[in-house]
């Protein structure tokens, strides 16, 4: 039918009418798709505006072909097969046009239904921002937990044995004078060093290094200001993560998916740094108790700040670029976080277990251990700051079991609680009378904690055949080794055996090797018609050469019947060739000879410039060979009185 009412319009109009038609409903269709105001912006780019007004139809048709195919060049046909050809075109041009335009509608009409959606649900957060604001954050089961919090804050304890008798001074603290006057010199520079401070437990290494910070404010051209901050750590709590995710030590970031950052940073997603000890304790002083302790990679990385002084961030989730990045944010991930301060590092350890690097880059001072008598004004001013008494002989019995101040005070606050029981059991309050401390007290206290007293041994001013008392140290805290031997006839001559203890260590065993050529070259005995047995009391692992000329001595004692005297105590490696040899740790072996009531200290000749000649009522002798020994023993024996420093 269609085609019948064309070909009647055809013989009405004329052909020529019919295409006008259709080229004038191209146009319209063209105008509803694009608009109006679109296709006559379009036909002037193209040069086909006076084209579109023209009764042409050949210029009407070109404009047309123009604006669709937005193409100035394109020239007017004017025969019947190329314009029919040129429609043809046209059509398929609006088709792919019109579709294009349809979908771009739907998709319209999709973002713009979203759109509406996002409106609704920050419409709804504001709101209920509005409310937070005007009702707060709080319901009923956070104020009850609140409440709960505070009543817990409002009880307390008195302070513990150990912060209230603390030392509050530098004065206060016993037996550090040079190890506080070289931290001091250290710290009150105008160019303080870092620090490594080595020594046994419970010395007071952290408190003099918090009382130093104090002290080095006041000073002048101290470069501390009056709230440089003493930021305190543990080397034992801090752990290298491989990962980077947390590190309370020099600081880390948190990505805003995995680990949780701050809400405005996670939906934003922008990664954000945590500050750590380094960066707190900048302008100050940075504490690191037991360092030795430390994982070797951390102690690497803490080393990279102290050379930077600065603590760098990366992020895979950080764009600088990204316009919601606060500039606090930016400004660490472009310059780092500043870490400009004083490390003092405390360790019971050798120097040896410190990174070289970080050694290199510290001073070390040596803490030493306390003497009996130390610790005698330790307890009589702990007894002092509780208020209480003491029986005469309280103040010598907690010091023979503990060479530590700080485990000295615990004893004496134990033992004061035992009296304030003993005295008032089952009874509170205040006006309770305070009480005087007893030996039954502080043996209660050493029942209950299975003390054992800290010296066993104790020098007597007499003589035995085979047995000797070496010197050792280890953490700091020197030691009497002491040493037995016996000697048999062989049992078939020239086939005797020497036994020692498995459990002693390789380098002892070397040590009594050597002690039996010695003998042999000494006394002109053959060593191999005697059955020899040498001991170490009480077992234990001898890490070192240094007990040689003890062992030396028990054996000539036990092989040539000779007595030795057991108030003289020794040190020292001894060669083949009877050469006494320099040892290590002599400060703190002689405290333990001093410790253990020792007269004298035979000592390698070497090792004399080591010596403290504070060391009141202890004689030290240097000696170079076993013959040195051995004619200062017999000269002993002779005179029967003590030798001089020599």
């Amino acid at each position: 039918m269609p085609q019948v009412y064309a070909a009647r319009f055809r013989r009405k109009f004329g052909v020529e009418d019919e295409m006008s038609r259709y080229v004038a409903a191209l146009y319209e269709m063209l105008s509803s798709v694009l608009g109006q105001d679109k296709v006559v912006l379009r036909a002037g780019k193209v040069n086909a505006l006076k084209m579109m007004r023209s009764q042409d139809l050949p210029d009407r048709l070109c404009g047309l072909q123009r604006l669709v195919f937005e193409d100035p060049t394109l020239e007017r046909v004017t025969t019947r097969a190329q314009q029919r050809k040129t429609l043809a075109e046209i059509e398929e041009a609006m088709a792919d046009v019109i579709a294009q335009r349809h979908a771009e509608d739907a998709i319209d009409k999709r973002v713009n239904e979203k759109m509406a959606e996002r409106h609704q649900e920050y419409v709804k957060d504001l709101k209920l921002e509005a409310l937070r604001e005007t009702s707060g954050p709080e319901t009923p089961a956070s104020q009850a937990k609140l409440e709960e919090l505070n009543a817990l804050s409002q009880r307390s304890l008195a302070a513990s044995a150990l912060r209230q008798l603390r030392p509050q001074t530098l004065r206060e603290v016993v037996g550090q004078e040079a190890a506080i006057r070289a931290l001091l010199a250290k710290i009150s520079s105008p160019y303080p060093q870092h620090t490594i401070l080595y020594g046994p437990p419970g010395v007071g290494k952290t408190t003099v290094a918090r009382l130093v910070l104090e002290v080095a404010k006041s000073r002048p051209h101290t470069p501390f200001a009056k709230d440089a901050p003493f930021v305190e750590a543990s080397g034992t709590t801090l752990r290298w993560d491989p990962r980077e995710t947390v590190n309370p030590l020099l600081g880390s970031v948190h990505d805003p998916i995995y680990q949780g950052s701050r809400r405005e940073f996670a939906d934003a997603g922008v990664p954000e740094p945590k500050l750590g000890l380094v960066t707190r304790a900048h302008g100050g002083v940075l504490f690191i108790d037991e360092i030795g302790e430390m994982d070797g990679l951390l102690q690497l990385r803490l080393l990279k700040v102290l050379e930077d002084k600065r603590v760098t961030f990366e992020s895979s989730y950080y764009d600088e670029s990204a316009p919601n990045v606060p500039e606090y944010v930016k400004r660490l991930f472009r310059e780092g976080a500043p870490a400009d301060f004083i490390l003092i590092g405390a360790t019971t350890r050798e120097p040896d277990d410190i990174d070289p690097a970080i050694r290199s880059r510290c001073a070390e001072i040596f803490f030493a251990p306390l003497t009996q008598h130390q610790i005698v004004s330790i307890v009589t001013a702990a007894i002092k700051r509780l208020g209480a008494r003491a029986a005469q002989r309280v103040v010598q019995l907690v010091a023979s079991y503990t060479i530590e101040g700080r485990k000295a005070v615990q004893i004496v606050a134990d033992a004061y609680g035992q009296a304030l029981y003993r005295l008032h059991p089952g009874r509170h309050g205040d006006g309770v009378k305070k009480p005087s401390i007893t030996e039954d007290d502080v043996h209660a206290v050493v029942r209950a904690s299975r003390l054992v007293r800290h010296t066993l041994v104790k020098g007597r001013a007499t003589r035995e055949i085979g047995k000797s008392y070496g010197l050792g140290v280890l953490h700091h805290l020197g030691s009497i080794i002491e040493i037995e031997a016996v000697a048999f006839p062989a049992s078939q001559k020239g086939k005797g055996t020497i036994r020692f203890n498995d459990t002693a260590g390789s380098m002892a065993k070397d040590s009594v090797f050597n002690a039996t050529s010695v003998l042999r070259a000494v006394s002109g005995l053959d060593i191999a018609d005697f059955d020899l047995h040498i001991n170490v009391v009480g077992g234990g692992n001898i890490d070192g050469p240094s007990a040689g000329l003890a062992i030396f001595l028990a054996l000539y004692s036990a092989v040539t019947r000779t007595p030795l005297p057991q108030d003289i105590a020794m040190t020292g490696e001894l060669s083949i060739q009877g050469k006494v040899r320099a040892v290590g740790g002599v400060v703190e072996k002689l405290y333990a000879a001093r410790q253990a009531g020792m007269r004298s200290v035979l000592l390698p000749r070497e090792n004399l410039r080591e010596v403290d000649r504070t060391l009141a009522g202890l004689a030290v002798v240097g000696v170079a060979s076993v013959e040195h020994v051995l004619r200062e023993l017999e000269r002993r024996r002779g005179s029967g009185r003590g030798a001089r420093r020599r």
